[in-house]
C-alpha cells in the first residue's frame, strides 16, 4: 500500500483510515499507533471485559494487546479488518489471563440472587438529562452490565461482539473460532436469557452498557505509551 504523504500528524486524525495508520504504525510512527488505540479502546475493553468480567483485568488484558500487536504490526495483512486482528489479539490475552490466574468464576445461581458486586462508577457521555433519568438509565445499566456477567461465558462473550458492538456473525466467527451457526445460536440464547430479566428494558439500555470513559481511555493509551519498545 502507498505511503500517503497528506495524512495528518495529529494522533486523532478522524480521516485517516484504519489501513493508512497500521502502515504508519508498522514503521515506528507512535502518534498513528495513538490513534489506533483511542479509535478501537472501547471495542477492545468490552471484549476483554466480557471475557475477565473485571474492569482492572479488562485493560490489564487491553494494554497487553496492544504491546503484542505494537511488535506484531509488520504482520498484519489488509485481508482482515484492523478491528477484527486487534479482537483476536485481545481474545487471547485475556482467556490467557484467566488461565494465568486461575480466576474461579461464581456460579449463575449465585449471581442470579444479587447485582451489588457491579461496579457503580459509571460516567454519563450525556451530562444533559434530568437527574431523575440520569439516576433511572444509570440503574438500568447496572442491571444490563450485572445480567450480561451472569450468562454463561461462550454466550456471554457471543453476545458482546455481536450484541453490543454489532460485529457481523462471519467476524464473530472468525474472532473466536466457532462455525457461524454456532454464532447465530448463542446470540439467540444470549438474548433469550437476558430478556428473561430486562423485558422491554433491553433495547434501552443496551447502549449504555459497560460505558468507556475519556478517563480511562487517557490511561490506556498512556500506560501503553510509556512501554512501547522503539523500532
Amino acid at each position: 500500500m502507498p505511503h500517503t504523504q497528506s495524512l495528518s500528524r495529529s494522533p486523532m486524525a478522524a480521516d485517516a483510515s484504519d489501513l493508512e495508520l497500521a502502515f504508519r504504525a508498522a514503521s515506528g510512527d507512535e502518534m498513528a499507533f495513538e490513534a489506533i488505540m483511542r479509535r478501537h479502546n472501547r471495542l477492545l475493553f468490552r471484549t476483554a471485559r466480557a471475557i475477565v468480567k473485571s474492569d482492572t483485568d479488562a485493560e490489564d488484558a487491553v494494554q497487553q494487546a496492544y504491546l503484542q500487536a505494537w511488535q506484531g504490526l509488520g504482520e498484519f495483512r489488509a485481508d482482515a479488518k484492523l478491528s477484527t486482528w486487534l479482537v483476536r489479539i485481545v481474545v487471547n490475552e485475556a482467556l490467557g489471563q484467566l488461565r494465568r490466574r486461575q480466576l474461579k468464576l461464581v456460579p449463575l445461581d449465585s449471581m442470579m440472587a444479587s447485582t451489588q458486586s457491579i461496579d457503580a462508577d459509571w460516567q454519563q457521555d450525556d451530562m444533559d438529562r434530568s437527574p431523575d433519568r440520569t439516576a433511572m438509565r444509570a440503574e438500568l445499566r447496572q442491571i444490563m452490565e450485572a445480567r450480561i456477567d451472569m450468562l454463561p461465558d461462550d454466550f456471554r462473550k457471543v453476545f458482546m461482539l455481536r450484541g453490543v458492538e454489532e460485529m457481523s456473525v462471519e467476524e464473530v466467527s472468525q474472532i473466536l473460532e466457532i462455525p457461524e451457526a454456532t454464532v447465530r445460536t448463542r446470540f439467540f440464547r444470549a438474548r433469550s436469557m437476558l430478556r428473561e430479566g430486562l423485558s422491554q428494558d433491553l433495547d434501552m439500555a443496551l447502549s449504555d452498557a459497560f460505558t468507556f470513559d475519556g478517563e480511562r481511555c487517557n490511561r490506556i493509551v498512556s500506560l501503553v505509551k510509556a512501554r512501547l519498545s522503539p523500532r
